[in-house]
């Protein structure tokens, strides 16, 4: 039996009964495999960059009421914590950029994208655990603040004694709305902002990951055709 090499390492072999080509659709396997990991990646980039870009326009949202909610001056030096931060705003802000870089990534991936979509999200990471610290310390400051509100109040019915009954129901209502407002607002974007910190963390690491491995799971992007 001889065998005689061919280009593209292709091995033909002469037997006594002819001619015998080898199988050599071994790697097909492979590239099927890498194929619908990289469209399961796609999809995946593109939903958390949806989320993302959802809880930085929540979080802007939410600073906006939270700066236009009524409130009395014993809770201004609290809520003016994140505000003096400009938390609500500069990392909304970093949350929308993050996401629209995932989201872009879906249909275009290069390396400077990838490394973009690192740095944005170590940046969101960091704002939005900034923003859980700052947002933990105003919630747990608003009990005193309520107290003091009402302490405060009262001092004022003893110094206006003839509108006692028509001044007490008003203040209390006053303090207990200020409380509510601001009780609520700083929960729900609290909640966005332990998801963001989650999701931020997330992809960075998987993008991270994703530019030091030689498996081209996400430079592939690029190379595949638009029909992916």
């Amino acid at each position: 039996m001889i065998s005689q090499p061919m280009t593209n390492e292709a091995v033909v072999v002469l037997t006594p009964n002819g001619i015998r080509f080898p199988q050599t659709g071994g790697p097909k396997p492979t590239s099927q495999r890498r194929y619908s990991l990289v469209k399961q990646l796609k999809a995946e980039v593109k939903v958390l960059g949806a989320i993302q870009i959802l809880c930085g326009v929540m979080v802007l949202i939410l600073g906006i009421i939270f700066v236009s909610a009524p409130n009395s001056p014993s809770f201004t030096p609290v809520f003016s914590i994140p505000l003096k931060a400009a938390y609500p705003f500069v990392g909304g802000l970093c949350f929308v950029i993050s996401g629209t870089l995932s989201v872009i990534m879906e249909k275009k991936s290069t390396k400077p994208l990838v490394w973009s979509s690192v740095a944005a999200n170590i940046l969101s990471s960091l704002c939005a655990l900034v923003g859980f610290i700052l947002l933990s310390v105003t919630l747990a400051a608003l009990d005193p603040a309520f107290r003091k509100c009402t302490f405060n109040q009262k001092n004022r019915e003893l110094e206006e004694t003839t509108f006692h009954y028509y001044v007490h129901p008003l203040i209390d209502k006053e303090c207990f709305t200020a409380k509510s407002t601001l009780t609520g607002t700083l929960s729900v974007m609290l909640i966005y902002t332990v998801l963001e910190l989650c999701l931020a963390v997330l992809t960075a690491a998987v993008w991270w990951k994703q530019a030091h491995s030689d498996f081209l799971g996400v430079s592939v992007l690029a190379s595949l055709p638009e029909s992916c």
